[in-house]
């Protein structure tokens, strides 16, 4: 197993709990978390992550307009991330993977599959 660096970006403290839990069954996977999409954008740029989890409805700086500025920054461009969202349309999906997206999650997800599912996205081994 390789020792992962996950950022989550999410507004609520109870899925960061949930999510964190779910990312580290089974997993040596360290997570980093941030409320905010500036306070993860400063966390990303400070400390980059090999991964960030991020919610798409949050106050102030929503996902897209985090993951533009992720993308923007030589720092963090690379960085891969996944949305985790309560919209499933495949209309959200699409803007979601347009605005950069390796992968899109939809909650309520299941704490048992996520680490799966983020392995999966990018390609890793568990």
């Amino acid at each position: 197993m390789t020792c992962r660096q996950i950022l989550l970006i999410d507004d609520e403290t109870d899925i960061q709990t949930v999510a964190k839990i779910g990312l580290t069954l089974n997993t040596d996977w360290q997570i980093m978390t941030a409320n905010s999409g500036e306070a993860g954008l400063e966390a990303a740029i400070a400390n980059p992550p090999d991964a960030i989890l991020l919610d798409v409805a949050m106050p102030g700086m929503d996902g897209l307009a985090t993951i533009a500025a992720l993308k923007q920054n030589p720092v963090t461009a690379r960085v891969p991330i996944i949305f985790l969202t309560a919209k499933a349309q495949a209309s959200d999906r699409r803007r979601l993977y347009e605005a950069g997206a390796s992968g899109v999650i939809t909650k309520p997800f299941d704490p048992t599959t996520l680490a799966s599912q983020v392995a999966g996205f990018l390609a890793w081994q568990l």
